[in-house]
């Protein structure tokens, strides 16, 4: 399993009239945390993207538990349980220290610039399992 924690200050542009963070950011900061998840096991999606492959969201689902606030610090846990094959999932949970206010998941696949559906590459399949499920595969 791969585990990563995007953090985050909600700022004022981020709420809404109740003063409540607005629900449409939980998925900016699910992109972004995916995004810094890429980078720091070594594929930048930037680099993935020259080399032709993109990774569309196909799905997204998320339940709020708490509200979140102007300028709250956020922790955004980002979870890669499974390695990924055609598709594969990512788990969120979006906490203010330890209380959890909010849970997610974001399906995505591969797909060329063209919009056909891919395979991943295999240095990105390769990489994924020496990241997060090197003990995994020794146990099989």
């Amino acid at each position: 399993m791969i585990h990563s924690v995007f953090q985050t200050r909600v700022r004022y542009v981020e709420t809404d009239r109740m003063g409540v963070v607005h629900h449409s950011n939980y998925l900016n900061w699910f992109e972004a945390a995916r995004i810094q998840m890429l980078d720091e096991i070594g594929l930048p999606y930037q680099a993935m993207e020259s080399e032709g492959y993109l990774i569309p969201v196909i799905s997204a689902e998320l339940t709020y538990e708490r509200p979140s606030f102007f300028d709250d610090r956020l922790d955004v846990h980002l979870y890669l349980r499974e390695c990924p094959r055609a598709r594969f999932n990512f788990d969120y949970e979006v906490k203010r220290a330890d209380e959890l206010l909010a849970r997610g998941r974001t399906m995505h696949g591969f797909m060329s610039p063209s919009g056909q559906a891919v395979r991943p590459p295999v240095h990105f399949v390769e990489r994924i399992k020496e990241v997060g499920f090197a003990s995994d595969e020794a146990q099989a």
